[in-house]
């Protein structure tokens, strides 16, 4: 049984800005059930594996899980995938849902022995909320105050033991204390083209459409590394093929969408490209600001910052140094455009 919060992580709104209730509702359906379902990631699928099975052997809760990486990797499905595993109840919530202590602590005092407590965006909790976090990762309890000023009270509350999984985009962020207290750290990397093309086919399948091999791979390399965005692209290939009377997916269908959706040979979209584009054009290359960058391509902060930056940094087209960002000689090439010669960060020879 899963208890799902009203409310998603900042990561979540960013990525499904524009979608609609019934894309959530498809993305929750391609979500795989099981371990052996997961296509991906196969070094923490191992060593999750081994956690849940010694846990299960030993009649205990497994221990806390830390699972960190870009967004769209499949973090929130691994929860899910423990407590399907463990057989027990999932309670999603997420940091910045969590603004006090109290709030806290009213879901982990709804907790049942055993349950999977998954923590989105875990970085982002507020101080008060993290200190108490501590006592119950560790002792299974909390300390509950009542009253204020010189009569408050302070009551201890005993927990059932439970597992908490938190995902986090910026493992960077989380203070010692609380990483030092998961059992568990996963890394999770950005997907290679072989694996996302077999989520791709088996998201056709479990879609009702078919699909040919060069097509799922076409729309797996322009994915970014990211099943989420693969999911998302499979369903507009989809919507193409059934609007121009197509029965099946292929290559020439996959293409002409990603056209149509602006999505290049790389995966960049309209917004990676006015990036770069900005970079050059108005900033000679750069390094320039973050804040200066949005403001240039009419965008918030968060979003370059979260979104856009990293799979431009991680493809090599956009370097971050101590003055801001710099667009690298590969990003000159990929817009078609002479590197200058005079760049220091960069240098041609």
């Amino acid at each position: 049984m899963i208890d799902e919060e009203d409310n998603f992580s900042y990561e979540q709104r960013l990525v499904d800005q524009g979608s609609t209730d019934q894309e959530r509702a498809a993305e929750a359906a391609l979500r795989p059930k099981t371990l052996a379902d997961f296509i991906g990631q196969d070094t923490v699928k191992t060593q999750l594996k081994l956690v849940l099975t010694a846990a299960k052997e030993r009649g205990d809760a497994a221990d806390h899980v830390l699972l960190a990486g870009p967004p769209g990797l499949g973090k929130t499905t691994l929860a899910m995938i423990i407590a399907g595993e463990m057989n027990t109840s999932l309670r999603l919530t997420s940091g910045p849902a969590i603004s006090h202590a109290g709030d806290l602590a009213a879901i982990l005092s709804s907790l049942q022995e055993g349950d999977v407590l998954f923590i989105d965006e875990i970085h982002r909790l507020a101080r008060p909320a993290e200190e108490m976090l501590y006592l119950a990762m560790e002792d299974f309890r909390v300390d509950v105050v009542v009253g204020k000023g010189p009569g408050a009270t302070s009551i201890p509350l005993t927990l059932p033991p439970f597992t908490l999984v938190g995902a986090t985009t910026r493992a960077g962020l989380l203070p010692a204390p609380l990483r030092d207290r998961f059992g568990f750290t996963a890394h999770m990397e950005p997907y290679q083209p072989e694996d996302l093309a077999l989520i791709v086919k088996r998201s056709a399948t479990l879609l009702g459409a078919k699909i040919t091999e060069e097509a799922a791979g076409e729309i797996a390399r322009r994915s970014r590394g990211t099943p989420r965005v693969a999911n998302r692209l499979l369903r507009r290939v989809i919507d193409f093929a059934l609007v121009n009377g197509h029965d099946t997916c292929d290559l020439e269908a996959a293409q002409a969408t990603l056209e149509l959706f602006e999505v290049d040979e790389m995966g960049l979209d309209r917004l990676d490209r006015a990036v770069l584009h900005a970079i050059v054009e108005r900033f000679r290359g750069g390094p320039v600001g973050a804040g200066t960058l949005a403001v240039s391509v009419g965008e918030e902060r968060e979003t370059i910052e979260e979104v856009v930056e990293p799979f431009l940094v991680r493809a090599g087209l956009l370097a971050r140094t101590q003055r801001g960002r710099v667009i690298t000689p590969k990003g000159y090439d990929h817009l078609g455009l002479a590197a200058p010669q005079d760049n220091a960060l960069f240098p041609l020879s």
